[in-house]
């Protein structure tokens, strides 16, 4: 099992660029940002890109690996975003995951003055998105004409320095987004119940995740793979679990999602005054001790 951490990206750089070298110190094996304008309660306090974060955080970094958790189609396009990857694959020399999804109806999903989707567009995009994001990053040269979007003669050259492509890690839970992490993921993530997490007692959040990987098995059957092939990542944070509350905690937490068949868990950086709000103390412990103690 593997622990990973996500990093909001709030910091002025002089003092972001501690925080991401710091979590290469502690031993994660990956730190993610959220590819958003700009996220709930965090609105009005200071946000930055998720594209220069990651550039930047690859320069202050080397062994840590790099990700998005999750971008989506909300205010990207795959011709763009697949430029974007690319460099940020070079400059980390292949250190880039990308987490992807179909988006929600937060402040993404307006800002650029298109109206919110409903769930069955977002998943109708989505279904392009990813198929033409994944030619993109594999050809040198794409043209495709979508309903939705469109490559002309699209460059990617010299292309990933990891091949095929970056590894895509495709949050899903309904069928249509399981059948997709069944074609082109690389690694599948979850939060728990998307349609209220938190509203979920502690003590059945477990058995909500264990049904979404029965799902996902029987989308990979049907694609013709083997479920084992994709990374099984949790996103801490969104249900009524509290696994930063102790080192004893989190080993606990741990050892039920490892049982259920979890290769990498996600926790949020602390960040004082916020949802995240957690003794940093205890964290550094968990990053150091957690896994280690889980055996």
């Amino acid at each position: 099992m593997r622990l990973s951490t996500v990093i909001l990206p709030i910091h002025r750089w002089h003092e972001g660029q501690q925080v991401w070298r710091r979590a290469e110190q502690l031993g994660f094996h990956t730190a993610y940002t959220y590819d958003h304008l700009s996220w709930r309660s965090f609105r009005d306090e200071p946000w930055f890109g998720a594209v220069p974060t990651l550039t930047a955080a690859a320069t202050a970094t080397s062994t840590l690996r790099l990700g998005t958790l999750v971008t989506s189609p909300n205010f990207r396009h795959p011709v763009t975003l697949a430029k974007d990857l690319m460099s940020i694959d070079d400059v980390s020399a292949g250190r880039l995951s990308v987490g992807i999804g179909v988006g929600g109806t937060g402040f993404d999903a307006t800002a650029m003055g298109q109206q919110a989707w409903t769930p069955k567009e977002r998943a109708d995009r989505f279904e392009e998105f990813l198929p033409l994001l994944d030619e993109l990053l594999r050809e040198p040269v794409t043209t495709r004409q979508g309903r939705f979007y469109e490559a002309v003669e699209a460059r990617n050259i010299p292309g990933c320095v990891q091949t095929p492509r970056v590894p895509f890690l495709v949050a899903a839970t309904g069928p249509r987004g399981l059948k997709l992490a069944a074609q082109y993921g690389q690694g599948w993530v979850t939060y728990g119940d998307p349609k209220g997490p938190a509203g979920v007692p502690a003590s059945e959040a477990p058995a909500v995740v264990a049904r979404q990987i029965e799902r996902l098995a029987a989308a990979c059957a049907e694609q013709g793979r083997d479920v084992a092939e994709l990374a099984k990542v949790l996103l801490e944070g969104s249900t009524a679990e509290r696994p930063l509350a102790s080192v004893d905690a989190f080993v606990d937490w741990a050892g039920t999602y490892r049982e259920l068949g979890i290769d990498e868990l996600v926790i949020h950086w602390p960040v004082p005054d916020s949802i995240f709000a957690n003794d940093f103390d205890v964290f550094e412990r968990i990053a150091t001790e957690g896994l280690a103690q889980l055996g």
